[in-house]
């Protein structure tokens, strides 16, 4: 049969990614308690695509991510991205797969169990002779206004929160490890499954450790810095927003290391 993609094209226009958008497909990934974890994933796959060529074989792209949606750990992810650009005759390959991520957490003193689910994206693209790939996590926080309890003679005004972290690395590091160093970080984490007893120690926590949307990016940013994995974070950047429970807006901080 003839194959239309392989014609060459006379237009002269190379295109910088071409490939599938919105895939969504059971991948398994790894978990630090479990050895292993069954989630499912939103993938965009990409090539580049020289001036020459009419287009890709777009159905390349499902065939090679099935076979390696079973094992999908940060390393495997880049294995899979470099036969997608060798099998497409492709200088670069891109991909992004995001994901739930799910834990159990025990509520902190009845130990009631219960399921936390949590954000996070694999973002990398390969060349011969380059590599790059980023992890990014995102972590639902508690946050208490340190000017509201200053100021206040009974209570402070607390907030949900969304802590998002991208993080690059060429070692070994554990998601959840990143999640409890970004719960740390915030007056206090949130919990699936909370009795009276649970309820009260998280409300006197997050009163102990007062925060400003400021607080946690800083803080977050030193715990990422001091991280125990493999290898140290080459970048990383934390972004925080905190969903103000007074304000008709949100609060926002940002900042990186390089």
């Amino acid at each position: 049969m003839i194959d239309i993609q392989n014609t060459v094209d006379t237009r002269e226009v190379p295109l910088k990614k071409v490939g599938i958008k919105d895939l969504e497909y059971p991948v398994t990934v790894l978990d630090k308690e479990r050895g292993t974890q069954a989630t499912t994933a939103r993938i965009d796959l990409f090539v580049n695509l020289p001036h020459d060529y009419k287009g890709t074989h777009m159905s390349r792209f499902v065939e090679i991510f099935h076979k390696h949606h079973e094992n999908l750990g940060m390393n495997k992810f880049l294995e899979m991205l470099e036969e997608m650009r060798v099998n497409l005759d492709a200088e670069k390959a891109f991909g992004t797969m995001t994901f739930p991520f799910f834990m159990l957490k025990n509520a902190p003193v009845t130990a009631s169990p219960g399921i936390m689910k949590y954000e996070c994206t694999y973002e990398g693209s390969v060349e011969a002779d380059k590599k790059e790939f980023f992890v990014s996590v995102s972590v639902p926080v508690t946050t208490v206004c340190p000017c509201s309890k200053a100021i206040s003679e009974r209570g402070a005004h607390n907030q949900r929160g969304i802590v998002k972290v991208k993080l690059q690395n060429s070692g070994m590091f554990w998601i959840e490890d990143v999640i409890k160093a970004v719960e740390d970080s915030a007056s206090c984490g949130l919990y699936s499954a909370l009795k009276r007893p649970d309820e009260k120690w998280v409300t006197e926590r997050a009163y102990d450790n007062p925060r400003f949307v400021e607080d946690v990016v800083r803080e977050v940013y030193l715990a990422l810095k001091n991280f125990k994995s493999e290898k140290p974070f080459s970048y990383f950047s934390v972004e925080c927003t905190n969903f103000e429970s007074i304000h008709n807006h949100n609060a926002y901080a940002f900042t990186e290391y390089f």
